[in-house]
C-alpha cells in the first residue's frame, strides 16, 4: 500500500455525523425490527426467515443493528437510539428460547453488541444473563477431540463435521467475557484449544489465511484448508484476512501467552501489501486495480478497528504509528469512497460484497460493514471502546 496523508479530524468527524445521521432515518423503519443482512440497490429490506413476520430476528448479522444503536446512544445520549436498542432484546431472548438459527458459531456476533452491550451500559441482569446463556450454546459446538468449536452445520453433518472458519476469532470474546462473568473455566479453556488451532492452521507460512480449515472431528488429525467466500482455496479472502488481524488482536487482551499479537501485525502487513493505494480492498486479496473485481469495503472498515486494537496492544513507537497511520488512510478513504447518503442508500457504507462466489450482495451495503465503519470512526473521534 502506497502512503498518503491521513484523514483530518473534519473528515472523520463529519463522517461519524453523517453516519450516526443514516442510523436515525432508519429508525423510523426498523425499530424492533431487523433489516437484512445486506442492502438491496443500496436500501435495506426487511429481515425474512421462513413463515415469520417480516423484519424477525434470525440469521447472523442481526446483532450488529442492535449494537450500532447502542454505540449511536452512548456517542450521543440519544433516548431514541437507547430505547430501540432495548426494544430489540427480547428477541434475542426469543431466539434462544425458541432455537431460532443459533446452532452456528457466531454466537459472538449476536449476543456481543446487543446482550453484552445492553449489560455493559444498563447493568441490569436480563442481557447478563442472557448472554451467558449464548456463551452456554457455543459451547455445544466444541469439540474436545478436535479442540475446535465447529463452524457451521449439524454437528453430525459429513460435510461440516471438524470445520473451522476464520470468522470465529470474533466470537471468542464471548467464552472469555463468559468465564470472567462465571468464574467458570471451561468456557476460557475451549477459546484457548480453539486459538492454538487457528494459530497453527489458520494462517500460513506467507501470514495470509486459510477462510476455512478442516480437521478430524475425533482425532483432531488436520486435513487441509479450503475456501467458501474466496476466489480458491489458496487465495487470501479480503474479509477473512481482516477478521485474522482483529480477532487475533483482540484475543490477545486475554491470552498474551499465545502470542497472538504478533500474528495479527504479521497478517496485518500482508493485508496493508495488497491494498491498492486507496485503501479499499477487492474482495480477494488476489485482485487489484484494473482486475474489474468489486470492493469490499467492510474488509477495509473490519481491519481499520483492528489496526486501531493493534495500536491499542503496542508501546508508541515506531510500529504504534505505522499501524495508526494504516489505520487513519483506511478510514479517511472509506469516508471520501464509500460514505452513504441519504436519500441514495440508507445504509452507512457502499461498495460491500457478503460473498462474490455465491452472487450475494455484491456491490452493496451490509450490516457488518455499517457496524465496523462506525465502531471505527467512534474509536478515532471519541475513544470508544468496543464490545468485544
Amino acid at each position: 500500500m502506497h502512503s498518503s496523508p491521513p484523514a483530518g479530524d473534519d473528515v472523520l468527524e463529519g463522517a461519524l455525523d453523517l453516519a450516526l445521521g443514516q442510523l436515525a432515518a432508519n429508525l423510523r423503519r426498523f425499530t424492533e425490527r431487523f433489516p437484512d443482512d445486506t442492502t438491496t440497490a443500496n436500501h435495506y429490506t426487511l429481515r425474512r426467515y421462513e413463515d415469520h413476520p417480516a423484519g424477525v430476528n434470525a440469521g447472523w448479522t442481526s446483532g450488529f443493528w442492535t449494537g450500532m444503536l447502542w454505540m449511536a446512544y452512548e456517542l450521543t445520549g440519544a433516548t431514541a437510539f437507547r430505547q430501540a436498542a432495548a426494544s430489540q432484546l427480547p428477541s434475542f431472548a426469543w431466539r434462544l428460547e425458541q432455537d431460532i438459527q443459533v446452532d452456528h458459531h457466531d454466537l459472538g456476533f449476536l449476543y456481543m453488541p446487543s446482550a453484552v452491550a445492553a449489560w455493559r451500559i444498563t447493568g441490569e441482569t436480563a442481557p447478563h444473563r442472557m448472554a451467558l446463556q449464548a456463551a452456554d450454546r457455543l459451547m455445544r459446538r466444541y469439540l474436545p477431540g478436535a479442540g475446535i468449536i465447529q463452524a457451521w452445520g449439524d454437528l453430525d453433518d459429513p460435510a461440516q463435521r471438524g470445520r473451522i472458519i476464520i470468522d470465529c476469532l470474533m466470537n471468542l470474546p464471548l467464552l472469555h467475557w463468559a468465564s470472567a462473568q462465571s468464574g467458570d473455566g471451561r468456557y476460557r479453556e475451549a477459546a484457548l484449544s480453539h486459538l492454538r488451532q487457528s494459530r497453527k492452521y489458520l494462517v500460513r507460512p506467507d501470514h495470509s489465511s486459510f477462510h476455512t480449515y478442516h480437521f478430524d472431528p475425533v482425532t483432531g488429525d488436520a486435513l487441509g484448508g479450503s475456501t467458501a467466500q474466496g476466489a480458491s482455496d489458496d487465495s487470501c479472502w479480503a474479509r477473512g484476512q481482516a477478521w485474522g488481524i482483529y480477532g487475533f488482536a483482540l484475543n490477545h487482551r486475554h491470552a498474551p501467552e499465545l502470542g497472538l499479537l504478533d500474528i495479527a501485525c504479521a497478517q496485518a502487513d500482508y493485508f496493508l501489501a495488497r491494498l491498492p493505494e486507496h485503501g479499499i480492498a477487492y474482495w480477494d486479496l488476489a485482485y487489484g486495480d484494473g482486475s474489474g473485481e468489486p470492493w469490499d469495503s467492510s474488509a477495509s472498515a473490519i481491519a481499520a478497528c483492528g489496526l486501531l486494537e493493534v495500536c491499542a496492544l503496542l508501546p508508541e513507537g515506531a510500529l504504534h504509528a505505522r499501524y495508526r497511520a494504516a489505520a487513519l488512510h483506511l478510514l479517511g478513504s472509506l469516508a471520501r469512497r464509500c460514505a452513504a447518503r441519504q436519500p441514495d442508500s440508507d445504509a452507512l457504507l457502499l461498495h460491500g460484497v457478503y460473498s462474490k462466489p455465491h452472487g450475494q450482495g455484491i456491490d452493496e451495503a451490509s450490516l457488518w460493514g455499517d457496524f465496523f465503519y462506525l465502531e471505527a470512526l467512534a474509536r478515532v473521534t471519541r475513544g470508544w471502546t468496543s464490545y468485544w
